[in-house]
């Protein structure tokens, strides 16, 4: 009956809840909605973006291995522009030296291309780690708040108590709407970024197999 009569009295919707809110813990709130939309969209699209990356390392790894060759979009591209580039440096040079140099040229493209993918990765650890304790500030914000007006007023019943713990106790859930999947979507993408440069550093190796040995078969011809 007392539950009913404070759902009565006060709107105890997220809604509501947001509204009865003072500055602070609505400013808190409107934070966390936000975070937790960013890291919806961030996640979505760097899974797109590190999918297509695993694709395009397979499609070079294909070209290293029968020639097939990459679309000309590849994401990996600059990994074979840099060992071609590579291999026009290094002609008539021993073979084990030209493999090592055009596999060092094309190892240093895939880090960089996965340093460039990372781009992100880093807000979504960031609201992971922070969400939790921003919306903890906010329900202690809060909770004072209830505990001053009790002392103002005198009034410890719970139907005096419970709208402003439930306002508080919001901001921390919250929190936690945005760190769970923040914290999620960083562990995967991170896995999905992995497999995408370990087939590209396996393309890279490939192309400096295939594209050394060429050079040995131009400098054996020129030779003869």
């Amino acid at each position: 009956m007392e539950t009913a009569a404070i759902g009565a009295a006060h709107d105890l919707s997220p809604l509501g809840l947001f509204l009865a809110a003072d500055w602070v813990v609505r400013t808190v709130m409107v934070m966390l909605v936000l975070a937790s939309i960013w890291v919806w969209a961030l996640a979505l699209d760097r899974a797109l973006r590190f999918r297509r990356l695993a694709r395009d390392a397979r499609a070079l790894r294909r070209f290293a291995e029968d020639g097939s060759p990459p679309a000309h979009d590849n994401a990996w591209a600059e990994v074979l522009v840099a060992a071609e580039h590579a291999a026009r440096e290094v002609v008539g040079e021993p073979a084990a030296e030209r493999r090592h140099h055009i596999a060092s040229a094309a190892r240093l493209a895939v880090v960089e291309r996965t340093a460039r993918a990372r781009h992100g990765l880093p807000v979504l650890a960031s609201i992971a780690s922070t969400a939790p304790f921003i919306g903890l500030f906010g329900t202690v914000w809060g909770i004072m708040n209830a505990f001053t007006a009790i002392a103002r007023s005198g009034n410890t019943s719970l139907s005096a108590v419970a709208p402003g713990i439930a306002e508080a106790l919001f901001a921390t859930a919250l929190g936690l709407v945005a760190a769970i999947p923040a914290a999620l979507a960083y562990n995967r993408l991170s896995a999905m970024l992995g497999e995408a440069r370990g087939a590209a550093s396996g393309a890279a190796e490939r192309l400096a197999r295939r594209l050394g040995l060429a050079g040995s078969s131009r400098a054996r011809m020129a030779a003869e």
